[in-house]
């Protein structure tokens, strides 16, 4: 029982003192649950009905909730008791419901005027049960009360709007139920209690109600149940539509339970045998029923149902004390006209028909029809993936694995479903997430190359917590070691292995004889005198070494670059090209998927409900999506352009490839392309230049040249710098396509991209070409200070003549090397095999961790070069959410570094009106496309941000030589389409570039 607080108890007593004149020694007051106890004793019993009718006057004018504590659960009823002092038992107790008081006063004071009455008259009060019925959530608070009070919890009950997950389906209400005590109680207590009492309701307007529970003062839930509410007549209906007899003598005897009569139900081969009785016979002399109206209802309701694999039905009437019937019938029903209806639920089952299976495991499982009506038993959902099928069971109490494992599995096993070689069964409490037990058996030997993994039971991003294993579930292998005991044994591991190392180090310095202990004399070892001669014999050591390692490495890295053509290759990208080939990580994935037996259904059921349960993993195969054929990468051609390129690098290794490609292009065509798509990586993966070629020659506009200049982290000024100031004005296109979205527009966070170009030497001779250009131009205007100029111009020729030695050596040693011409490439190979190394992979993970965006993965590190001859990178991988974030951390847009401090006014913004200054002037249309995001990545800050950004670009979607299209809520559900949260595919982006073709509002250039 809850003692009510020091201070609220006080106040109550004396509040009941005043109000009914009763002393305050005579007053007691306990809260359990949503219940108010009010004990009233004197040295003669108080009289009811006068300290009723002082006690509903006094509450008519106060508001309990504020005399008690706000931690303290709403009252809902309160109970009076009246008792002599002296005396263990109360000789009265009235209940008083606190939303029907004007009924109680009536009551009470009609008692008081007829006191000689047995029984008093007034007003009749409504049950709690009955203004619960209609829906109301007080009076269901009141009702659950009723019960739960006695256990000392407290109930509060909302209404919430619930989307479903299939749009096109209109909200719906759910009912939320709110349960606090000052424990925790356990959930197998309260859980069929409640759902027998909210089911009895037949509640309309409800799918399904949840349960909470609180301890009070605390704010996480201790548990959460989900109770469905669907109402017995459908569940009736459901299962009877499948030829169940309970199901079908149960609807029956409630229609015809209006006419006192009952119906009980067989069935033998393919027919139903209904026996109609008298439902109230104690003296077994009633007739037996009228055989018009029995055939009459019967008929039409079982036409209705027309249940599966029952052709017809034989009707009898008869007494309750004959066994001969008085009257008989037979009808045929829908089966034995309509053949798909012919076939029972079993045979259905065995041939692989899925709802038949499903409704067979619940029916196995609720063996008792009456109590699956009252709670709502056991649900049970079904997954088939690869030759396995998943069955969960939940229920508002985990069903027991003992009696429900091994009986479905010798179900299924006797079913001999095709394509099923194994079961893998589950079982929880409703409302949870997780399982809280499993249990597998297989068919069939199966090989596995690795130890079968704990099946995922969710793959979308609203249950993604599922898959990941809390902090708080992790082993704890050694609780007696204390964090003292643990630091001293680490400390005497490091100090001896340093120990260890530094004693190897100083012998083998030592064994070469180049080094000396400290203090040792010359003399005391005479080969040291000779040190002329070893320094010469260990320096031509050395140079053989150093030739014998560069000719190693030179093969090493010849063999592992891919095998394509010299530079005049490229103009084979407008070839046919070749059948895409897959990467080898891909191969490896297949060849495990194949000798597993795990592929993927490609069933389009890829739930196990409508309410979102689970869905298929991410299977390019599972789901055929479009796309344009993959051409010639060029990878090596790029790296060899930008290699002999006499620009210096700009410190971004993809601008100098993109530049080289791009410049490899206009001397093989002659001209610019007619098309230039620019912007960041979700530009270089976002817009297929191919698909959008093909779509503007469908659409009249053949022959259309298209490159794409995306690269990596690109911001507004960096793509500024490339139109302006990279480009000649003889290499631009006649239309720009500027795709990517509001991150690269963020004026307020560092660009880290920008800064590095700046600080490179690509950028300080477009510095310098632009100084001498203005230089030009004013001494042609100005000879007069041309000198000046020169003077100046001199310097920086002077200050950088030691860069020309240095290139004239390393040509040189260049022309001697084997690697030099690929030192790029050794240094990615390195790299690459450093970074698989354990412990730095761990400590990169560590360090990337919580500074990386969720905008640059590196899911594809070998393919982030793979461009094609016209710039695109297609990537095949396909978004999924439960793989994604196993491997990354959900950053959200808080902590997401590409939105530090949004704002774009400021440098991205300028840059930004100098590139619409340009295009204007050179009369190049400019088209800025906001490219798709995913609904993982959308939280409600990176919204935010999206809707100040699309009001930016809409006030200057004004200027007439530009053009603003927003794609970013195309697909927010289309997993498939994406790499990433925030990056197209190749799927994507042939779908993009589709929509981009037939756009009518951008001018396209013609021929």
């Amino acid at each position: 029982m809850k003692k009510v607080l020091v201070d609220s108890q006080q106040i109550l007593v004396q509040w009941v003192s005043q109000a009914t004149g009763i002393n305050t020694l005579g007053v007691k007051v306990r809260l359990r649950g949503n219940d108010l106890h009010i004990l009233c004793e004197a040295t003669e019993c108080p009289l009811r009905w006068r300290t009723l009718s002082d006690l509903l006057h006094a509450l008519q004018q106060t508001d309990l909730d504020v005399l008690t504590n706000n931690e303290q659960p709403s009252i809902y009823q309160v109970l009076v008791y009246g008792r002599k002092k002296g005396e263990n038992r109360p000789q009265w107790c009235h209940r008083v419901h606190l939303n029907q008081l004007d009924k109680h006063l009536e009551q009470v004071e009609q008692a008081l005027k007829d006191a000689e009455a047995s029984q008093p008259g007034g007003s009749l009060i409504i049950s709690n049960e009955s203004l619960a019925r209609r829906g109301d959530p007080n009076a269901i608070a009141h009702y659950l009360s009723e019960t739960l009070s006695s256990l000392g919890v407290g109930v509060q009950v909302k209404i919430k709007p619930h989307q479903p997950k299939d749009k096109t389906q209109a909200p719906t209400n759910r009912l939320w139920v709110f349960c606090q005590s000052v424990y925790s109680p356990d959930s197998s207590l309260l859980a069929e209690t409640i759902a027998q009492k909210l089911r009895l309701l037949k509640l309309t307007g409800y799918q399904d109600a949840v349960i909470t529970a609180q301890v009070s003062g605390e704010t996480s839930n201790d548990w959460v149940l989900r109770v469905d509410l669907t109402p017995p007549e459908v569940m009736l209906k459901e299962w009877a539509r499948w030829g169940d007899i309970q199901a079908i003598a149960r609807l029956l005897t409630e229609v015809l339970l209006e006419f006192k009569v009952t119906v009980q139900a067989s069935l033998k081969e393919s027919t139903l045998h209904l026996f109609c009785s008298p439902a109230f016979d104690p003296l077994e002399d009633a007739p037996a029923p009228d055989k018009t109206q029995c055939l009459d209802i019967i008929v039409s309701h079982l036409e209705a149902i027309a249940p599966q694999g029952i052709l017809g039905a034989t009707i009898y009437g008869q007494k309750t004390a004959q066994k001969q019937p008085a009257w008989i019938d037979w009808i045929s029903l829908p089966a034995s006209q309509h053949p798909a209806l012919a076939t029972s639920a079993l045979e259905l089952a065995i041939s692989g028909d899925e709802p038949a299976t499903h409704f067979l495991l619940e029916r196995l499982l609720n063996t008792d029809l009456e109590w699956r009506l009252k709670t709502g038993g056991i649900r049970v959902l079904l997954l088939h993936k690869g030759d396995l099928l998943h069955i969960m069971c939940d229920a508002p109490v985990c069903p027991n694995r003992k009696q429900v494992a091994n009986k479905v599995t010798q179900f299924v096993r006797q079913l001999k479903l095709p394509g099923i070689t194994g079961v893998r069964v589950y079982g929880r409490r409703a409302g949870n997430k997780e399982p809280v037990w499993h249990h597998g058996a297989d068919f069939v030997q199966r090989q596995r190359l690795v130890p079968e993994a704990t099946p995922e039971f969710a793959a979308t991003s609203e249950y993604v917590g599922e898959l990941i294993v809390k902090d708080g579930q992790e082993p704890i292998f050694r609780p007696d070691l204390t964090s003292e005991e643990v630091q001293n044994f680490v400390t005497e591991v490091a100090r001896d292995w340093i120990t260890t190392f530094t004693t190897t180090i100083q012998n083998f310095l030592l064994g070469t004889q180049i080094f000396t202990e400290v203090g040792q004399s010359a003399a005391a070892d005479p080969d040291l005198q000779g040190g002329l001669k070893v320094a010469l014999v260990w320096g031509t050591l050395g140079l053989l070494l150093t030739l014998q390692t560069d000719w190693i490495s030179g093969q090493i890295v010849t063999r592992t670059l891919p095998q394509t053509p010299q530079v005049n290759s490229v103009e084979t990208a407008n070839a046919k090209p070749k059948p895409p080939r897959k990467p080898k990580h891909q191969e490896k994935v297949e060849l495990l998927n194949n000798s597993s037996g795990q592929k993927l259904s490609g069933s389009k059921n890829s739930a196990f409900n409508a309410s979102g349960f689970t869905v298929h993993e991410d299977d390019p195969e599972a789901t055929d999506l479009t796309a344009a054929p993959l051409k010639e990468k060029a990878t090596a051609s790029a790296i060899l352009l930008a290699a002999r390129s006499q620009m210096p690098s700009f410190n971004a290794r993809q601008l100098d490839e993109q530049l080289a490609l791009y410049r490899q292009q206009l001397n093989i065509k002659g001209s610019p392309p007619d098309i230039l798509i620019i912007g960041s990586s979700r530009a270089l993966r976002g817009v297929d230049p191919a698909a959008l070629s093909k779509g503007l020659a469908k659409q009249g506009y053949p022959n259309i040249q298209i490159f794409n200049f995306g690269v990596n982290g690109a911001t507004a000024q960096v793509v500024d710098f490339i139109i302006r100031q990279v480009l000649e004005v003889s290499e631009l296109p006649k239309v720009i396509l500027w795709a990517d979205g509001s991150r690269a527009f963020n004026s307020g966070r560092d660009d880290i991209t920008f800064n590095a170009i700046a600080a490179s030497p690509g950028y300080q001779k477009i510095l310098e070409k632009a100084q001498n250009t203005d230089a030009n131009e004013e001494a042609a205007n100005n000879p007069a200070k041309s000198p000046d100029k020169q003077k100046n111009t001199k310097k920086p020729d002077e200050i950088t003549s030691y860069q020309a030695i240095n290139n004239g050596l390393n040509q040189i040693l260049g022309a001697f090397s084997s690697t030099y011409q690929n030192r790029n490439q050794l240094k990615s190979l390195l790299h690459q095999q450093l970074d698989s190394l354990p412990l730095i992979s761990d400590r990169n993970s560590k360090d990337n961790q919580p500074t990386d965006s969720v905008t640059e993965t590196s899911d594809d590190e070998t393919s982030l070069q793979s461009v094609d001859f016209d710039g695109f990178l297609p990537l095949s991988v396909r978004f999924n959410p439960a793989r994604y974030y196993q491997k990354h951390p959900r950053v959200t847009g808080n902590y997401d570094n590409d939105y530090k401090s949004f704002h774009i006014e400021g440098n991205q913004d300028a840059a930004f009106q100098e590139v619409l200054k340009f295009t204007q002037a050179q009369q190049i249309p400019l088209v800025f496309i906001n490219m798709p995001l995913t609904a993982e990545y959308l939280d409600p800050i990176r919204k935010k941000y999206e809707q100040e950004f699309q009001q930016y670009m809409i006030r200057l979607a004004t200027n007439p030589n530009f053009i603003y299209r927003d794609f970013s809520q195309l697909w927010p559900r289309k997993n498939d389409y994406f790499s990433d949260p925030s990056h197209l595919n190749r799927f994507g982006a042939y779908e993009v570039s589709k929509k981009l073709a037939i756009d009518p509002v951008i001018p396209w250039p013609t021929k």
